[in-house]
Parts: C-alpha cells; structure tokens; sequence
C-alpha cells in the first residue's frame, strides 16, 4: 500500500513540475512580449557604469523570468561586438540576482495566515487570466491575460509539488534516506545536475522550498541543493558561449561559470569555519532561522536572494580581475574576423526576440551605409577616373550579399518564435523587400564601376557639363538617403513629404540628363561608347532613388 501511495506521489511531482516548468514558460514569453520597448530601451543604455550593468541585468531577467535567457543575450551582444567583456560579466551578475524574484513568489504563495489558504487565491490567476486573454481586445491585455495565466499555473504546479512532499514526508524511509544525504559536496552536484537536465533553476530553487516545508530535508541541505541549482543553470550560457566563435563570448560564458562556481566555494567555506568556531551551534541555516523564525520557505527564498546580492557586491569591484583572468584561461586565438558578418545581430539573440528585432534594424541601416557608400566610390570612380578602390567597392558588395542572404534567414527564425509581439512580427515582414532594395543598391553602384572602368579603358572622359549633372544627382541620393535613414531608423514620419519631394527631383534630373546627352551626342560632343555609359549612369541612378524611397514607402516600418 505504501509503494502504491509513493508511486502517486512520485507522478503527482512530476506533474507539478511539468505544470511549474509550463507556467515559466508562459509567463517568461508573454512578459516578453509585454516589455519588447523597455527592454530594448533598457539594453541601449549599456554603459562603462558597472552598477547600471548589474541593474539591466537584474530588471532583463526579472522581465524575461529567465537568466539563462539574459546569458544567452548578453553572449550574442558580446559575440557581435556591440558591448565590451567587461560590460557583459555585470549584467551577467545582475542576472543572478534577477532570477531569485521567482524563489520569493514561491514563498510568498506559500505564506499560511491561518485563516485562508493564500496558495489558492494565487492559483485561481489561472482561470482569471484566461478569461482576461478570452475577452480583450487590446493585444496587451490579452498578453497580460496569459501572464497572469502563467503565474496562477505556477502555484498550480507549487501545490501539486507541495502535496507530493507531504506524501513522501509520511514515507519513513524516504526521510531517513534523504536525512543521510548531509554531505555538502553531494548536495551542491545533485543541485547542479538536476537543474542542468531540466534547464531550470527556479525549479529547483522551488522543490527544495516544498521539501523543506514538508521537513523531507533541513534548511542546511535546501541550502546547498539551490546553491548546486546556482551552478547548474550555467550550462546554458556555456553551450551558447562555446559553440560561438568569438572568444570573447566565450570568456563570457566562463564567467558566469567561475562567478556562481567561487560564490558556492566561498559560501560553503565560511559556513564551514563558522560551525567550527561556534562547535556546530551556529551556521547560516540556523542564522536564517532566527532571522525568520516558523516560515521555513521565507527562510531559503531569502538566503538565496542574500547570496546573490552579497556574491554581486563582493565581486563587482574585482570584475576587472575576473575579465582578466578569463583572458588567461581562454587567450586570442590570432583569427580574425570573418570579411563577411553580422554587426550587430548574432544568433543567439534569437533566444529574446524584442532584442533581436532591435538589433535587425541597426543591421539593416548598417547595410544601407554599406550601400550608399557602395554608390560614393562608383560615382568618385567615374569622375575622377580612378579605380584604386575597386576592391573596397566588391568587398562592400560580398557584405552585401552575405547580409540580403542570412539576415533574412535571422528575420525567418524570429517571426516564427512565438513570443514575438504583433509590432515587431509586422516589422519584421516588411524588412524582406528593404533587404532586396538595399542589395540592389549594391548591383548598380556595381554597374556603375564598370562604366568607369570601360570609360577608362576607352580613354575618354565626360564633358564638364554631364560631370556637374552626376555631381548633382550624386548629392540628391545622398540627401535622399539621409531623410531615408531618418524615417526608418527614428520614425520621424513628417520628413516623408521630403523624401517624395527629393525623389521627384531624382527623376526631373536624370530625365534632363539624358535629354542633354541626345543633344551632346547629335553635336558631336562625346562618342557613342561615351553616351551609352551615361545614358546607363543616368537609369541607375533614377532606380536606385527608386529604391531608396521603397524604403519609405513600408506602413508597418515607419510605424514601428
């Protein structure tokens, strides 16, 4: 009969956990999708201020309920170059304090006032949330609907959890079995296993709480088993870390590792000398029993968070060592980066979606500075009938192409990823065509290279009349290329006018050029070989405006 009731119990925690796992999923993808502007706000204010780092560290893992997650992205912010070693190891600290708020939710929900189960109320958000997603109309109302779902889900799979724990707690064998198990070393790996198979630390963190309300284990092994969850939920950034192939995201992902790793070893020391000194009557279990006498879960939800904060103030001022100390552990390789890559997205990115998108943008602008400064050194080429930078001009050109390819395939990843908000979702298909439009910017600053280089071959040059005509066309792409950028990249929506207006301008002129190049040629002024080239220069230009005003020409872009 007890293995029966055993049995029950043992499906009746998987079941909690699944449920538990399930509800931070929910929450972490719909909190994400509710924060997208304040966390990309957040990340843009990254600076050389260590106590900012660990601030957008601690609020991204609060908002995303996930320090895996904010690892993940600090690696990829890190790989693509856009923050320094330095600046990724303090949100990187952040991230562990951030990620203590769910231990502090659980103990919060199991609070007993005696009078009312407070466990309940909480579990019913599951049922309110549902019915808020049902019936909003408004996306993030509904968005906070599957929040608010996911958060009653969790104390869903905490009763489940918390029931089996009274079960196995009726179970003698168990106790004494788990009674036994006093072996701080032992308790630490079983943490840091456990929460390595299930990518969770918050879980862990959880059970042990349940366990040791239901007196299967003390405070001083609940103690060592969320320390060992601590060191566990460093897999995740050491797998992105090191299947990357920057070596900075690599020391990243190591000092995660060497950071959770030391903390655990000091803790574990000190708590050791304290019993020695205090013959065994004292130690940080019995601290924090005194400190929150008869409410055992508030006892480790506090000493996690405790330990977290107290290892992020010990450490902070000696990152700089740390950072120093990953260099020596992983050193420059010597490789260089690749000709053609990303500036500033990275895969890993993928993981947090609102980032990504962000970063797609500063990837796109960067292709259209690529492009117009494709289309200066063709334009500089004809004029000045120098071809010295020819090869800056194709190696922009692989860029080109390199990022039309694979950045669309980022874009594919992150419209599929379902925590993408409706906003970012329309942004991101409406980038597939400004992509092409780019590229093709490209393929005529290409044509126009070889005009200069057939002009050149040729050994004739343009009259001064057409030169101060492709002088002119030249500076309304630039200006029109500038009204672009700032459109897209700031949403300024009164310049489109502007923009038309420039565009109008484009097509008056490169009209007027080929009208004065019929009567150039019907002079006798330039050769035919010479008109073709201009006749072609003249197209180009006209349909790289034509580009440049597609841009603009996206609702969802400009909205955006």
């Amino acid at each position: 009969m007890e293995m029966d009731q055993l049995f029950s119990d043992l499906l009746r925690l998987l079941a909690g956990i699944g449920v538990f796992l399930m509800a931070c999923e929910i929450m972490s993808k719909n909190l994400e999708a509710i924060s997208s502007d304040k966390l990309k706000s957040l990340f843009s204010k990254v600076s050389g201020n260590k106590l900012i780092g660990v601030m957008i560290g601690a609020l991204a893992t609060v908002a995303i309920q996930s320090s895996g997650a904010t690892t993940v992205m600090t690696i990829g912010f890190v790989n693509a170059g856009i923050i320094t070693l330095s600046q990724a190891a303090t949100i990187i600290f952040g991230g562990e304090i951030g990620t203590t708020i769910t231990g502090q939710i659980v103990a919060l929900g199991m609070f007993d006032p005696g009078s009312f189960d407070i466990n309940i109320l909480f579990s019913s958000l599951a049922g309110i949330g549902v019915f808020i997603n049902m019936f909003a109309k408004n996306e993030k109302k509904k968005l906070l609907g599957y929040v608010l779902a996911g958060l009653g889900m969790l104390f869903v799979g905490l009763n489940m959890m918390s029931a089996s724990m009274r079960g196995f707690a009726e179970t003698e064998g168990l106790k004494l079995f788990l009674a036994r198990i006093d072996s701080v070393v032992l308790l630490i790996i079983i943490g840091a296993l456990i929460t390595a198979i299930i990518q969770s630390s918050s879980a862990i963190t959880s059970i042990a709480i349940t366990m040791v309300v239901a007196g299967l284990i003390d405070l001083n092994q609940g103690i060592y088993l969320t320390l060992g969850a601590n060191v566990g939920t460093c897999l995740t950034g050491l797998l992105a870390g090191m299947k990357s192939e920057s070596v900075n995201a690599r020391r990243a992902s190591l000092i995660q590792l060497i950071f959770n790793i030391g903390g655990v070893i000091l803790v574990a020391v000190i708590d050791g000398l304290i019993k020695m000194s205090s013959s065994g009557t004292m130690s940080f279990s019995v601290m924090f029993q005194r400190m929150f006498p008869g409410i055992p879960h508030t006892q480790l939800a506090m000493f996690h968070t405790f330990f977290n904060i107290a290892s992020v103030i010990l450490v902070l001022p000696i990152s700089d060592l740390l950072v120093d100390l990953t260099k020596r552990f992983i050193p420059d390789d010597g490789s260089q980066l690749p000709k053609q890559r990303f500036f500033f997205v990275d895969e890993n990115m993928i993981a947090t979606p609102a980032i990504a998108v962000s970063q797609v943008k500063k990837e796109i602008i960067n292709m259209a500075m690529i492009a117009i400064e494709n289309f200066n050194l063709a334009i500089e080429m004809i004029l000045n009938n120098d071809l010295s930078k020819a090869s800056l001009l194709e190696d922009n050109e692989d860029e080109l192409n390199f990022l039309n390819h694979h950045l669309v395939e980022i874009i594919v990843q992150l419209t599929r990823k379902e925590s993408i908000s409706k906003k970012d979702y329309y942004f991101l298909t409406s980038t597939y065509r400004i992509i092409s439009d780019l590229e093709r910017i490209g393929d005529y600053s290409i044509n126009i290279k070889e005009y200069a280089q057939n002009i050149k071959d040729e050994g004739g040059s343009f009259s001064e009349e057409a030169r101060k005509e492709i002088v002119e066309v030249r500076k309304l792409i630039n200006e029109l290329y500038q009204v672009t950028i700032q459109i897209f990249g700031s949403n300024k929506r009164k310049l489109i006018k502007e923009a038309y207006k420039i565009e109008d301008q484009i097509d008056d002129l490169t009209r007027k050029m080929a009208q004065n190049h019929i009567r150039r040629l019907s002079k006798g002024e330039c050769t035919a070989n010479l008109g073709a080239q201009y006749l072609k220069l003249s197209s180009d230009t006209e349909r790289i405006g034509d580009h440049l005003i597609n841009i603009n020409d996206k609702d969802y872009v400009i909205s955006h």
